[in-house]
């Protein structure tokens, strides 16, 4: 929003620029998507798309159990997310069976590569070599789900694909341009 951030506050929109403060909260700077609040005299960083964040005595909000997820244009499912707290691009991919990426995305989410296994997947341009790792932290929206299967492909990739082993966790219905995914 140009020279301004939109927070939402106890569940009400508040925008701000760098130094202003509303509905309690300071905005101290944002840069790309984190930003650092001060509320009450505590200091808090926010992630666009992150999990609300709790500062003093606030009641804490029930754990997320739904994503709803909009299709894109060309007709596919496009969720913000994160793996181990790292920001990434997802896919949903109901075809792969685990979640899927490539090793430049691998890297650049620290994922370690030494100790992964190596296989064999199939995929629609036939055999590839992949090295199979288990991810601490997959989030969607604000779902959050750990010890999740992944494949990393020696090939760069637009997205990480969210494969079975993160969607069945899920109970997944879609209506019409609208997919659920509700917590099992």
């Amino acid at each position: 929003m140009g020279e301004r951030a939109l927070l939402v506050v106890d569940g009400q929109p508040v925008t701000l620029q760098p130094g202003a403060s509303g509905a309690g909260v300071t905005l101290l700077r944002w840069q790309g998507d984190e930003a650092e609040v001060q509320i009450g005299g505590q200091r808090a960083r926010l992630r666009l798309g992150g999990t609300p964040t709790m500062v003093g005595g606030a009641v804490p909000r029930p754990a997320a159990r739904e994503i709803v997820v909009s299709a894109s244009s060309g007709g596919h499912f496009l969720p913000a997310g994160a793996i181990n707290g790292r920001t990434v691009r997802f896919m949903v991919d109901t075809g792969a069976t685990l979640v899927a990426l490539g090793r430049d995305e691998a890297q650049r989410l620290g994922l370690d590569l030494a100790s992964a296994r190596t296989g064999i997947s199939q995929t629609a341009n036939g055999p590839v070599p992949v090295q199979i790792v288990v991810l601490d932290r997959v989030r969607v929206g604000e779902v959050e789900i750990t010890q999740v299967g992944a494949v990393v492909l020696p090939q760069p990739m637009p997205y990480v694909l969210l494969g079975n082993s993160f969607l069945t966790r899920f109970q997944m219905r879609r209506d019409n341009d609208i997919l659920r995914l509700e917590l099992r």
